[in-house]
């Protein structure tokens, strides 16, 4: 014979927000949404489960690209900024200009911080 039990739940703001987003996309009672919830972490099985060991597994290989990517970024940056200081110095020489190294590393730092914000605009 089945039986059940009633349990006081308290949830954080944060979860109550979400409980109430499922509900509300779902069209049921928050108690119904709530439920389901509870139902399919008993269905996971604790921490053994071949689901959350590839989720781990998915979480270390999203952990390994986010270093690569980060690490890629920095790459980019240097050779951005050493693009930008090119430019700078065979413009300064091809008009002749002869400024000194600060005023030609300024415009450097000016000239890699606009491409660094249009590429930010550009979502690129």
């Amino acid at each position: 014979m089945l039986s059940s039990r009633k349990i006081m739940v308290h949830l954080s703001p944060e979860q109550d927000r979400i409980l109430q987003g499922l509900a509300e996309l779902k069209d049921m009672p928050d108690y119904t949404v709530l439920s389901r919830i509870i139902d399919a972490g008993f269905q996971c099985g604790g921490e053994d489960t071949e689901v959350v060991r590839q989720v781990r597994k998915i979480a270390a290989v999203i952990g390994a690209l986010s270093e690569r990517l980060a690490e890629v970024e920095r790459v980019c940056d240097r050779v951005l900024f050493t693009a930008c200081a090119a430019y700078a110095y065979a413009r300064d020489g091809a008009l002749g200009a002869a400024r000194g190294d600060e005023v030609i590393a300024r415009e450097v730092r000016a000239a890699f911080q606009r491409q660094r914000g249009l590429a930010a605009k550009s979502g690129t």
